[in-house]
């Protein structure tokens, strides 16, 4: 790794420190923020290389995981070397990842389990979904880059396209992974769940545990290979939370009211059940967070949902402009991003306070990435789930790397 002050804010902590941890001509990105990739003592985590922030190319050989060990100099040692591997979660003990193999077309191809120690040790294949799925004519392909892992380590979830080719507006799906038992059920099937950012609670309560937080992009489009024509319409995407069975189905209090609109970044305040997203809105104009629980579904009513409740978290920021964004496992500290017209992106800490009262507060910058704020080149910084590490991307050097802060 590199020592890179030159990244550092004039105004972060004397003793903070940023890392440049890849350096090589392959472009090599962070994993989604959102992603569960980090062992338990927030020591080891994943990233990958022949990447990029929102995923890579299934047929990609030159694409892998690497294995980053904090306690060893950041060293980076690969994980995966078999060509398709995709949608990495590790283990809540920290023992294993568990990854897909990716082979699917529309219609047909196969896609494969496998379990794999965090030390690289002990690969097994546990499951091939080579036929449709189970109770279904679907066969799964275009396989979300992001797959969510149960708080108990029992269950996987990961989204999906449904169609076969040549249907017009087929739909798209959420599996569930029994990974004790290795089997697959499909819970949630439509055609606006093109986007879906499944993400399950990380609360070890036995109900909370079950719940998944996903994305339904209204007005999408999509060809029938499943490719998008547009990504979301009308009065934008709307944010939900399911149990793992598909039952109890409810809404997040957000977006749709011709004003608030959902960016499409969420995730669980810790272990909390809170969730947070980012906002655009048209008055002010604004990209604000704001942290909600879920509520009854009262026919994708977003902001104006009844008995939605609301906390601002960004109003103690004068013009927030935040998209990509996380928390560590305590739900105590966030860290986000800036968009490009804010000093070309800038990264920030706060600290959260009481649960659905309290703004943000010691707003803390930390880092100018320099990136160029092309999608292939999104910062998506997130924290260790200790709260003592941040982690962004930029292609400030001309290639995609991955970048380390510490010591804020």
């Amino acid at each position: 790794m590199q020592s890179r002050p030159d990244l550092l804010a004039p105004d972060a902590p004397s003793d903070a420190e940023v890392y440049q941890l890849t350096t090589g001509d392959l472009p090599s990105s962070h994993i989604y923020m959102e992603a569960q990739i980090f062992a338990p003592d927030s020591r080891r985590f994943l990233l990958h290389e022949s990447a990029h922030p929102h995923g890579s190319d299934k047929l990609d050989p030159k694409h892998r995981y690497l294995v980053c060990d904090l306690d060893d100099g950041c060293a980076l040692r690969p994980l995966t070397a078999t060509t398709g591997a995709t949608a990495p979660s590790v283990s809540p003990d920290g023992r294993f990842v568990y990854y897909f193999i990716d082979q699917t077309e529309p219609g047909g191809g196969s896609l494969t389990l496998v379990r794999v120690g965090l030390d690289g040790s002990d690969e097994v294949e546990l499951l091939t979904v080579d036929a449709p799925l189970p109770g279904t004519d679907y066969r799964p392909s275009r396989l979300y880059p992001l797959s969510t892992i149960r708080a108990d380590g029992s269950k996987m979830a990961l989204s999906c396209f449904l169609g076969d080719g040549h249907t017009a507006d087929a739909p798209w799906g959420l599996m569930v992974f029994d990974l004790e038992n290795p089997a697959v059920e499909l819970v949630l099937a439509g055609p606006s769940w093109c986007n879906m950012h499944p993400q399950y609670s990380r609360s070890s309560d036995p109900d909370l545990l079950r719940d998944i937080l996903i994305q339904e992009n209204h007005g999408n489009q999509v060809d029938a290979t499943g490719q998008f024509t547009r990504l979301v319409g009308g009065a934008g995407a709307d944010i939900h939370v399911i149990r793992d069975d598909g039952t109890n189905f409810r809404d997040m209090p957000w977006g749709r009211d011709g004003n608030e609109f959902c960016q499409g970044h969420q995730c669980w305040r810790g272990t909390s059940a809170w969730a947070i997203t980012s906002t655009g809105t048209r008055a002010p104009a604004e990209q604000q967070l704001i942290e909600s629980l879920p509520t009854a579904a009262s026919d994708h009513l977003g902001l104006t949902t009844p008995g939605g409740l609301r906390n601002d978290l960004s109003r103690s920021f004068a013009q927030p402009s935040f998209y990509h964004f996380a928390t560590d496992i305590a739900g105590r500290r966030l860290i986000s991003d800036t968009g490009s017209h804010d000093q070309g992106g800038r990264v920030f800490v706060a600290d959260l306070g009481t649960v659905g009262v309290d703004p943000l507060a010691n707003w803390t910058c930390l880092a100018h990435p320099k990136s160029s704020w092309a999608k292939e080149a999104h910062i998506h910084p997130f924290l260790s789930p200790d709260g003592a590490h941040g982690f962004f991307n930029s292609d400030e050097s001309g290639v995609l790397q991955a970048y380390m802060l510490r010591n804020f």
